[in-house]
């Protein structure tokens, strides 16, 4: 493979998996991770619960109508996380360059890595083996030269299923696959597409339906219609010493109202931007994590162009991140993270096309720190310069 090579790495029925290893009794059986009452939703099944038509989000009682025999297991969270910890530890044997998508699925770059296997799919073949064997989790490899493609990939085949997605293929296998099974498109857009006539990720990614579409989907048409065509970033956001800190909290009670949301990502933000502070660390790496009343969970991170530690900055992108990726359930838990750093110490590098520095004073002081940085420089500014 040329190019850039990226896995993405998914973790088959994740949570039914976890209790079926610490239950072997639940080995072979219709499982389905769920709270206790049948008001609840069932948030993951195992492959067995599927045959019979349950999936996740399903209503409880209507999985239980559809499989009477189904064992319905409440699910430990802290147990979730620590396989999920061993998860990631088993694959930077391989790569530090990960991205985790959430508690059971990341994107990892291979381009080097695959380098001394003789085939490039004997890499692959490893980890799905080694993580099956050594974990006892399936799951499920996506290769492709983008994090887009990867994710379809891994998509295609479950469980246990290796998909490579080039480019060149995605007429032949991305395009005939119903809009519905894109990745990002949402349940309640995809019957607004389909009364316009797109009705598979090809029609999306036609040409002649552009217009349409960018009226349909807004501001993130154009994101969707290039995934569509195959492009989409190849660049992972990690951190390669691992470093991070994070700010979360569990709610005494399950929360839906924005307002209430917002309020609790200005409280974390406050105390995450003061920590930064106090251990004089600037970020570029902005992440949110939210935990549903279900036990789903979902993390999502954004790369900014500078280094802050700022309570505003990181609650505009952690605001940014909820409203782009939540799904209307109810929230349990929520987390703001700050990730790939410098030191404050550090000199960050002036961002040309950022607004000018309104006060002369705080001009003044930015001179003054940067020339007793840099000795041999004699910097100043433009209006001293002239009045000379």
């Amino acid at each position: 493979m040329s190019g850039r090579v990226i896995f993405h790495i998914d973790l088959n029925s994740f949570f039914a998996s976890a209790e079926i290893l610490k239950n072997s009794a639940l080995q072979g059986q219709p499982v389905v991770v769920a709270g206790l009452n049948r008001r609840s939703v069932v948030s993951t099944a195992s492959y067995e619960a599927r045959s019979y038509g349950v999936h996740s989000a399903m209503p409880l009682h209507m999985a239980l109508e559809k499989c009477p025999e189904l064992v319905v297991v409440q699910g430990e969270y802290s147990w979730y996380e620590e396989l999920s910890e061993r998860f990631f530890k088993y694959l930077r044997k391989f790569s530090p360059y990960i991205e985790p998508a959430s508690i059971d699925e990341c994107y990892m770059d291979v381009t080097e890595a695959i380098k001394a296997y003789k085939r490039p799919l004997d890499l692959a073949w490893i980890i799905q083996k080694d993580v099956m064997e050594d974990l006892r989790l399936p799951c499920s490899i996506g290769v492709a030269p983008n994090k887009f493609l990867a994710k379809m990939a891994s998509d295609m085949r479950k469980p246990m299923g290796i998909t490579v997605l080039r480019k060149q293929e995605i007429a032949k296998k991305l395009w005939p696959l119903p809009i519905s099974e894109m990745w990002g498109i949402g349940k309640k857009t995809v019957p607004m597409l389909e009364e316009q006539g797109i009705l598979t990720i090809g029609d999306l990614a036609d040409e002649r339906n552009e217009k349409k579409v960018m009226t349909l989907l807004g501001k993130h048409a154009y994101q969707f219609i290039q995934h569509a065509r195959g492009n989409s970033s190849n660049q992972l956001n990690f951190n390669q010493s691992l470093q991070s800190i994070s700010q979360s909290t569990t709610l005494d009670r399950d929360i839906t109202e924005y307002d209430e949301v917002k309020t609790v990502f200005q409280r974390l933000a406050r105390t995450l931007s003061q920590r930064a502070k106090d251990e004089r660390l600037s970020g570029r790496l902005i992440s949110v994590s939210i935990r549903y009343h279900d036990f789903s969970n979902m993390v999502r991170s954004v790369n900014i162009p500078n280094y802050t530690n700022d309570i505003n900055i990181l609650l505009e992108n952690a605001l940014y991140l909820f409203d782009r990726n939540h799904n209307g359930k109810p929230i349990r838990h929520l987390g703001i993270g700050l990730a790939s750093f410098q030191t404050a110490k550090s000199v960050d590098q002036i961002n040309m096309f950022q607004e000018p520095i309104e006060n002369t004073n705080e001009v003044e002081q930015v001179l003054k720190e940067l020339n007793k940085q840099l000795p041999d420089a004699h910097l100043t500014t433009l209006g001293k310069v002239l009045a000379k």
